[in-house]
Protein backbone atom coordinates (compact mmCIF):
# COMPACT_ATOMS: atom_id res chain seq x y z
CA UNK A 1 0.00 0.00 0.00
CA UNK A 2 2.74 2.40 -0.10
CA UNK A 3 4.94 4.08 -3.30
CA UNK A 4 6.04 1.67 -6.07
CA UNK A 5 6.08 -0.95 -3.55
CA UNK A 6 3.04 -2.29 -3.44
CA UNK A 7 2.71 -1.35 -7.33
CA UNK A 8 5.29 -3.92 -7.67
CA UNK A 9 4.49 -6.94 -5.50
CA UNK A 10 1.40 -7.50 -4.12
CA UNK A 11 2.05 -10.43 -2.27
CA UNK A 12 2.15 -8.83 1.17
CA UNK A 13 1.31 -5.39 0.97
CA UNK A 14 4.78 -4.80 1.26
CA UNK A 15 7.32 -6.51 -0.78
CA UNK A 16 8.85 -9.45 0.40
CA UNK A 17 12.18 -8.13 -1.51
CA UNK A 18 12.54 -5.70 0.71
CA UNK A 19 12.77 -7.87 3.33
CA UNK A 20 15.98 -9.26 2.21
CA UNK A 21 17.78 -5.50 2.34
CA UNK A 22 17.19 -4.99 5.97
CA UNK A 23 19.86 -6.39 8.83
CA UNK A 24 19.74 -9.42 9.97
CA UNK A 25 18.96 -8.80 13.96
CA UNK A 26 20.59 -10.62 16.39
CA UNK A 27 17.51 -11.10 19.03
CA UNK A 28 17.47 -13.18 21.87
CA UNK A 29 15.26 -15.72 22.21
CA UNK A 30 11.63 -13.74 23.11
CA UNK A 31 9.20 -15.19 26.06
CA UNK A 32 6.09 -13.57 25.19
CA UNK A 33 3.46 -13.22 27.96
CA UNK A 34 0.26 -11.80 27.34
CA UNK A 35 -1.35 -9.16 29.79
CA UNK A 36 -4.68 -8.93 27.50
CA UNK A 37 -5.25 -11.02 24.94
CA UNK A 38 -8.77 -10.88 23.07
CA UNK A 39 -10.34 -13.63 20.88
CA UNK A 40 -9.87 -13.52 17.08
CA UNK A 41 -10.02 -16.04 14.24
CA UNK A 42 -7.65 -17.89 12.86
CA UNK A 43 -5.00 -16.57 11.04
CA UNK A 44 -5.66 -15.99 7.05
CA UNK A 45 -2.92 -15.95 3.76
CA UNK A 46 -3.74 -13.00 1.59
CA UNK A 47 -0.82 -14.61 -0.45
CA UNK A 48 -0.33 -12.79 -3.95
CA UNK A 49 -3.21 -10.31 -3.33
CA UNK A 50 -3.21 -6.57 -1.97
CA UNK A 51 -6.15 -6.91 -0.04
CA UNK A 52 -4.39 -6.83 3.36
CA UNK A 53 -6.65 -3.83 4.41
CA UNK A 54 -9.83 -6.74 3.47
CA UNK A 55 -7.97 -9.71 5.94
CA UNK A 56 -7.27 -6.97 8.30
CA UNK A 57 -10.56 -5.35 8.57
CA UNK A 58 -12.89 -8.36 7.93
CA UNK A 59 -10.65 -10.19 10.67
CA UNK A 60 -11.66 -7.15 13.19
CA UNK A 61 -14.95 -7.40 11.96
CA UNK A 62 -15.44 -10.95 12.78
CA UNK A 63 -13.77 -9.83 16.61
CA UNK A 64 -16.22 -7.39 16.95
CA UNK A 65 -18.70 -9.83 15.69
CA UNK A 66 -17.67 -12.64 18.69
CA UNK A 67 -17.50 -9.65 21.22
CA UNK A 68 -21.04 -8.51 20.65
CA UNK A 69 -22.45 -11.64 20.56
CA UNK A 70 -20.83 -13.00 23.45
CA UNK A 71 -19.76 -15.66 21.65
CA UNK A 72 -17.32 -18.21 23.97
CA UNK A 73 -16.94 -21.42 21.72
CA UNK A 74 -14.05 -20.83 18.77
CA UNK A 75 -16.14 -23.74 16.71
CA UNK A 76 -18.81 -20.73 16.54
CA UNK A 77 -16.76 -18.15 15.68
CA UNK A 78 -17.68 -16.54 12.50
CA UNK A 79 -15.40 -16.79 8.77
CA UNK A 80 -16.40 -13.89 6.65
CA UNK A 81 -15.39 -13.78 2.91
CA UNK A 82 -13.01 -10.98 2.08
CA UNK A 83 -13.07 -11.59 -2.10
CA UNK A 84 -16.97 -10.60 -1.48
CA UNK A 85 -15.67 -7.06 -0.29
CA UNK A 86 -12.86 -6.84 -2.20
CA UNK A 87 -15.25 -7.59 -5.48
CA UNK A 88 -17.67 -4.95 -4.59
CA UNK A 89 -15.01 -2.20 -3.32
CA UNK A 90 -13.26 -3.09 -6.92
CA UNK A 91 -16.78 -2.20 -8.71
CA UNK A 92 -17.32 1.22 -6.73
CA UNK A 93 -14.07 2.21 -7.18
CA UNK A 94 -14.31 1.47 -11.26
CA UNK A 95 -17.27 3.67 -10.92
CA UNK A 96 -15.40 7.01 -9.44
CA UNK A 97 -12.05 6.18 -11.69
CA UNK A 98 -14.47 7.21 -14.45
CA UNK A 99 -16.19 9.72 -13.01
CA UNK A 100 -12.97 11.25 -12.34
CA UNK A 101 -11.61 10.61 -15.52
CA UNK A 102 -8.70 8.36 -14.73
CA UNK A 103 -7.12 11.05 -11.87
CA UNK A 104 -7.69 8.28 -8.95
CA UNK A 105 -5.39 5.29 -7.99
CA UNK A 106 -6.99 2.50 -9.07
CA UNK A 107 -4.88 -0.75 -7.87
CA UNK A 108 -5.70 -3.47 -5.44
CA UNK A 109 -4.66 -1.48 -2.19
CA UNK A 110 -7.66 0.16 -0.33
CA UNK A 111 -8.23 1.23 3.77
CA UNK A 112 -10.37 0.01 6.86
CA UNK A 113 -13.54 2.47 6.30
CA UNK A 114 -14.17 0.91 2.37
CA UNK A 115 -15.13 -2.25 4.54
CA UNK A 116 -17.24 -0.73 5.94
CA UNK A 117 -18.66 0.76 3.59
CA UNK A 118 -19.43 -2.42 1.64
CA UNK A 119 -20.93 -3.92 4.42
CA UNK A 120 -23.36 -1.45 5.15
CA UNK A 121 -24.51 -1.14 1.53
CA UNK A 122 -24.67 -4.60 0.23
CA UNK A 123 -24.27 -6.92 3.60
CA UNK A 124 -21.66 -9.52 4.32
CA UNK A 125 -21.49 -13.58 3.66
CA UNK A 126 -19.97 -16.65 5.21
CA UNK A 127 -16.26 -17.12 3.51
CA UNK A 128 -17.87 -20.52 2.17
CA UNK A 129 -20.05 -19.01 0.23
CA UNK A 130 -17.79 -16.54 -1.93
CA UNK A 131 -14.12 -17.75 -1.43
CA UNK A 132 -12.82 -15.28 -4.59
CA UNK A 133 -10.80 -18.64 -5.52
CA UNK A 134 -12.79 -18.99 -9.57
CA UNK A 135 -9.49 -19.06 -11.47
CA UNK A 136 -7.77 -22.65 -9.93
CA UNK A 137 -5.55 -21.43 -7.56
CA UNK A 138 -5.01 -22.86 -3.96
CA UNK A 139 -4.34 -19.31 -2.92
CA UNK A 140 -5.02 -15.81 -3.61
CA UNK A 141 -3.25 -14.67 -6.86
CA UNK A 142 -4.73 -11.29 -8.35
CA UNK A 143 -1.70 -10.24 -10.57
CA UNK A 144 -3.56 -11.65 -13.62
CA UNK A 145 -6.84 -10.06 -12.21
CA UNK A 146 -5.18 -6.23 -11.05
CA UNK A 147 -3.98 -6.37 -14.60
CA UNK A 148 -7.00 -7.14 -16.44
CA UNK A 149 -8.54 -4.92 -14.43
CA UNK A 150 -6.64 -1.67 -14.98
CA UNK A 151 -6.06 -1.79 -18.35
CA UNK A 152 -10.11 -2.30 -18.86
CA UNK A 153 -10.71 0.58 -16.51
CA UNK A 154 -8.08 2.93 -18.06
CA UNK A 155 -9.42 1.93 -21.72
CA UNK A 156 -13.39 3.22 -20.71
CA UNK A 157 -11.72 6.23 -18.84
CA UNK A 158 -10.44 7.92 -22.35
CA UNK A 159 -14.33 7.48 -23.43
CA UNK A 160 -13.57 5.66 -26.72
CA UNK A 161 -15.95 6.84 -28.77
CA UNK A 162 -15.33 10.71 -27.65
CA UNK A 163 -18.39 12.48 -26.38
CA UNK A 164 -20.37 9.78 -24.34
CA UNK A 165 -20.14 5.91 -22.69
CA UNK A 166 -21.28 2.99 -23.85
CA UNK A 167 -24.55 1.62 -21.56
CA UNK A 168 -22.07 -1.75 -21.63
CA UNK A 169 -18.66 -0.92 -19.76
CA UNK A 170 -19.50 -1.85 -16.55
CA UNK A 171 -21.77 -5.16 -17.48
CA UNK A 172 -18.13 -6.08 -18.49
CA UNK A 173 -16.15 -4.55 -15.48
CA UNK A 174 -18.32 -6.62 -13.39
CA UNK A 175 -18.48 -9.76 -15.10
CA UNK A 176 -14.57 -9.91 -15.16
CA UNK A 177 -14.58 -9.33 -11.15
CA UNK A 178 -17.56 -12.36 -11.49
CA UNK A 179 -15.09 -14.79 -13.86
CA UNK A 180 -12.42 -14.12 -11.34
CA UNK A 181 -13.56 -13.60 -8.13
CA UNK A 182 -17.01 -15.24 -8.41
CA UNK A 183 -20.85 -14.65 -8.03
CA UNK A 184 -22.35 -12.44 -5.67
CA UNK A 185 -24.41 -15.09 -3.38
CA UNK A 186 -28.08 -13.60 -3.04
CA UNK A 187 -29.04 -16.21 -0.42
CA UNK A 188 -27.68 -18.83 1.47
CA UNK A 189 -28.15 -20.98 4.44
CA UNK A 190 -26.29 -21.42 7.73
CA UNK A 191 -27.59 -23.06 10.89
CA UNK A 192 -30.27 -23.91 8.90
CA UNK A 193 -31.57 -20.59 8.29
CA UNK A 194 -31.82 -18.48 4.99
CA UNK A 195 -30.40 -15.29 5.10
CA UNK A 196 -29.18 -12.47 2.15
CA UNK A 197 -25.95 -10.14 2.89
CA UNK A 198 -27.92 -7.57 4.50
CA UNK A 199 -30.02 -9.75 6.53
CA UNK A 200 -27.10 -11.81 7.79
CA UNK A 201 -24.98 -8.81 8.60
CA UNK A 202 -28.08 -7.63 10.79
CA UNK A 203 -28.66 -11.00 12.54
CA UNK A 204 -24.95 -10.96 13.71
CA UNK A 205 -25.76 -7.23 14.85
CA UNK A 206 -22.88 -5.41 13.07
CA UNK A 207 -23.49 -1.86 12.59
CA UNK A 208 -20.90 -0.14 10.25
CA UNK A 209 -21.92 3.47 11.82
CA UNK A 210 -20.79 2.45 15.03
CA UNK A 211 -16.94 2.56 14.23
CA UNK A 212 -14.13 5.20 14.14
CA UNK A 213 -11.13 6.13 12.40
CA UNK A 214 -8.21 7.41 14.32
CA UNK A 215 -5.10 9.17 13.14
CA UNK A 216 -2.81 11.84 14.68
CA UNK A 217 -1.02 14.46 12.47
CA UNK A 218 -0.33 18.20 13.04
CA UNK A 219 -0.92 19.37 9.52
CA UNK A 220 -4.61 19.27 10.79
CA UNK A 221 -6.31 20.31 14.03
CA UNK A 222 -6.46 18.09 16.64
CA UNK A 223 -10.21 17.00 17.79
CA UNK A 224 -10.89 17.49 14.36
CA UNK A 225 -11.93 15.24 11.15
CA UNK A 226 -9.70 15.13 7.97
CA UNK A 227 -9.79 12.34 4.80
CA UNK A 228 -6.06 11.16 5.24
CA UNK A 229 -3.63 12.16 2.22
CA UNK A 230 -2.80 8.62 0.51
CA UNK A 231 -3.90 7.18 -2.37
CA UNK A 232 -5.05 4.06 -1.17
CA UNK A 233 -8.07 6.52 0.35
CA UNK A 234 -9.88 6.01 -1.96
CA UNK A 235 -13.16 7.12 -1.09
CA UNK A 236 -11.89 10.17 1.05
CA UNK A 237 -12.83 8.90 4.30
CA UNK A 238 -12.43 11.08 7.31
CA UNK A 239 -10.36 10.15 10.46
CA UNK A 240 -10.34 11.98 13.72
CA UNK A 241 -7.33 13.65 14.81
CA UNK A 242 -5.80 13.67 18.27
CA UNK A 243 -2.37 14.23 19.96
CA UNK A 244 -0.32 10.80 19.40
CA UNK A 245 -0.09 10.22 23.50
CA UNK A 246 -4.26 10.33 23.42
CA UNK A 247 -3.82 7.74 20.42
CA UNK A 248 -1.93 5.80 22.38
CA UNK A 249 -4.13 6.04 25.21
CA UNK A 250 -6.81 5.00 22.82
CA UNK A 251 -5.37 1.57 22.20
CA UNK A 252 -4.40 0.50 25.75
CA UNK A 253 -7.87 1.60 26.97
CA UNK A 254 -9.57 -0.29 24.22
CA UNK A 255 -7.20 -3.38 24.47
CA UNK A 256 -7.76 -3.53 28.21
CA UNK A 257 -11.88 -3.20 28.01
CA UNK A 258 -12.08 -6.09 25.72
CA UNK A 259 -12.40 -4.18 21.96
CA UNK A 260 -9.46 -4.69 19.25
CA UNK A 261 -8.55 -3.03 16.31
CA UNK A 262 -7.85 -2.50 12.93
CA UNK A 263 -4.33 -0.88 12.38
CA UNK A 264 -2.85 0.46 9.69
CA UNK A 265 0.76 0.85 9.92
CA UNK A 266 3.80 1.72 7.93
CA UNK A 267 5.73 -2.28 7.66
CA UNK A 268 9.04 -0.56 5.17
CA UNK A 269 11.23 -0.24 8.57
CA UNK A 270 13.99 -2.38 9.01
CA UNK A 271 12.52 -3.16 12.73
CA UNK A 272 9.93 -4.78 11.45
CA UNK A 273 11.47 -8.42 10.78
CA UNK A 274 10.14 -11.45 8.72
CA UNK A 275 10.12 -13.35 12.23
CA UNK A 276 7.36 -12.03 14.00
CA UNK A 277 8.78 -8.54 15.89
CA UNK A 278 8.43 -4.75 15.36
CA UNK A 279 10.77 -2.71 16.50
CA UNK A 280 11.00 1.07 16.02
CA UNK A 281 15.09 1.23 14.70
CA UNK A 282 17.28 3.36 11.81
CA UNK A 283 19.20 0.83 9.88
CA UNK A 284 22.31 0.18 11.46
CA UNK A 285 25.22 2.47 10.85
CA UNK A 286 28.19 0.78 8.31
CA UNK A 287 30.72 3.28 10.08
CA UNK A 288 33.09 1.71 12.56
CA UNK A 289 32.51 1.96 16.09
CA UNK A 290 30.51 0.17 19.10
CA UNK A 291 27.03 0.19 16.80
CA UNK A 292 28.97 -1.49 14.22
CA UNK A 293 29.89 -4.30 16.44
CA UNK A 294 26.59 -4.68 18.14
CA UNK A 295 24.75 -4.98 15.01
CA UNK A 296 27.46 -6.94 13.09
CA UNK A 297 30.60 -8.53 15.58
CA UNK A 298 34.16 -7.08 14.86
CA UNK A 299 37.32 -8.83 15.14
CA UNK A 300 35.44 -12.31 14.47
CA UNK A 301 32.99 -12.38 17.52
CA UNK A 302 29.25 -12.78 16.97
CA UNK A 303 26.77 -10.21 17.70
CA UNK A 304 25.73 -9.69 20.91
CA UNK A 305 22.29 -11.09 21.54
CA UNK A 306 19.95 -7.76 22.78
CA UNK A 307 17.25 -6.48 22.37
CA UNK A 308 17.48 -3.59 19.66
CA UNK A 309 17.88 0.33 20.85
CA UNK A 310 14.56 2.11 19.99
CA UNK A 311 14.28 5.18 18.57
CA UNK A 312 12.25 7.55 20.64
CA UNK A 313 8.62 8.70 18.71
CA UNK A 314 7.26 11.55 18.85
CA UNK A 315 4.47 14.03 17.37
CA UNK A 316 6.93 15.95 15.29
CA UNK A 317 8.86 12.93 13.97
CA UNK A 318 5.45 11.62 12.78
CA UNK A 319 4.66 14.79 10.87
CA UNK A 320 7.96 14.77 9.49
CA UNK A 321 8.48 10.92 8.25
CA UNK A 322 4.40 11.33 6.59
CA UNK A 323 5.48 14.78 4.81
CA UNK A 324 8.55 12.82 3.42
CA UNK A 325 6.87 9.97 2.47
CA UNK A 326 8.21 7.74 5.02
CA UNK A 327 5.37 6.88 6.84
CA UNK A 328 2.25 5.84 4.97
CA UNK A 329 0.23 3.17 4.71
CA UNK A 330 2.04 0.40 3.73
CA UNK A 331 0.12 -2.78 5.69
CA UNK A 332 -2.87 -3.11 6.84
CA UNK A 333 -3.18 -5.90 10.51
CA UNK A 334 -5.16 -6.59 13.90
CA UNK A 335 -3.91 -5.46 16.89
CA UNK A 336 -5.54 -8.00 19.55
CA UNK A 337 -3.85 -7.81 22.41
CA UNK A 338 -0.52 -6.23 24.94
CA UNK A 339 1.95 -8.42 26.25
CA UNK A 340 5.68 -8.61 27.80
CA UNK A 341 8.45 -10.09 27.29
CA UNK A 342 11.25 -11.86 29.78
CA UNK A 343 12.79 -8.43 30.09
CA UNK A 344 9.44 -6.89 31.02
CA UNK A 345 9.31 -4.66 27.67
CA UNK A 346 5.52 -3.92 26.12
CA UNK A 347 4.54 -5.00 22.91
CA UNK A 348 1.29 -5.22 21.45
CA UNK A 349 -0.01 -8.54 19.81
CA UNK A 350 -0.47 -8.37 15.90
CA UNK A 351 -2.71 -10.63 14.05
CA UNK A 352 -1.21 -10.81 10.31
CA UNK A 353 -2.42 -11.93 7.26
CA UNK A 354 0.97 -13.65 5.75
CA UNK A 355 -0.93 -17.33 6.98
CA UNK A 356 1.32 -19.28 8.86
CA UNK A 357 4.82 -17.83 8.79
CA UNK A 358 7.68 -16.07 11.28
CA UNK A 359 8.31 -17.27 14.85
CA UNK A 360 4.80 -17.08 16.01
CA UNK A 361 2.45 -18.32 13.59
CA UNK A 362 1.06 -15.69 11.80
CA UNK A 363 1.19 -13.40 15.39
CA UNK A 364 3.88 -10.50 15.40
CA UNK A 365 4.87 -8.83 18.81
CA UNK A 366 5.31 -4.50 18.11
CA UNK A 367 7.14 -2.57 20.08
CA UNK A 368 4.99 0.56 21.93
CA UNK A 369 7.47 2.75 20.34
CA UNK A 370 7.01 0.88 16.78
CA UNK A 371 3.35 1.67 17.06
CA UNK A 372 3.68 5.01 17.89
CA UNK A 373 6.03 5.49 15.65
CA UNK A 374 4.68 4.16 12.42
CA UNK A 375 1.21 4.08 12.93
CA UNK A 376 -1.09 5.99 10.48
CA UNK A 377 -4.60 5.26 11.71
CA UNK A 378 -6.33 2.66 13.76
CA UNK A 379 -10.31 1.43 14.08
CA UNK A 380 -12.27 1.06 16.56
CA UNK A 381 -15.93 0.57 17.79
CA UNK A 382 -16.88 4.06 19.60
CA UNK A 383 -17.67 2.88 22.99
CA UNK A 384 -14.41 2.02 23.43
CA UNK A 385 -13.77 5.55 23.65
CA UNK A 386 -13.71 7.14 26.86
CA UNK A 387 -17.31 9.54 27.57
CA UNK A 388 -14.11 12.31 27.49
CA UNK A 389 -12.53 11.74 24.44
CA UNK A 390 -16.27 10.93 22.69
CA UNK A 391 -16.78 14.57 24.06
CA UNK A 392 -13.63 16.06 22.63
CA UNK A 393 -14.34 14.57 19.18
CA UNK A 394 -18.09 15.42 18.93
CA UNK A 395 -19.20 11.97 18.78
CA UNK A 396 -22.51 10.70 20.45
Amino acid sequence: MKKTIVLAAFALCFSAAAFAQRPKLDLPDYEFSPVVENPVTSVKNQASSGTCWAFSTISFVESEIIRINHIKDTALFPDLSEFFVVSHSYSERADKYVRLDGKLQFAAGSEADDVLHVIKDHGMVPQAEMTGMNYGYELPAQSELDAVLKAYIEAVAKVPNRNRLTTAWKKGFDGILEAYLGKYPETFTVDGVVYTPASYRDALKFNPDDYVTITSFTHHPFYTKFAIEVCDNWRWDEAYNVPIDEFMNIIDKALNDGYTLAWGADVSAPGFTRDGHAFFIEAPSKASGSDQKRWTGEDGQAPEKVSPTEMVPSQEQRQADFDRKILTDDHGMQIYGIATDQFGAKYYMVKNSWGDTGKYHGIWYATEAFVKGQSLDVMVHKSALSSEMRKKLGIK
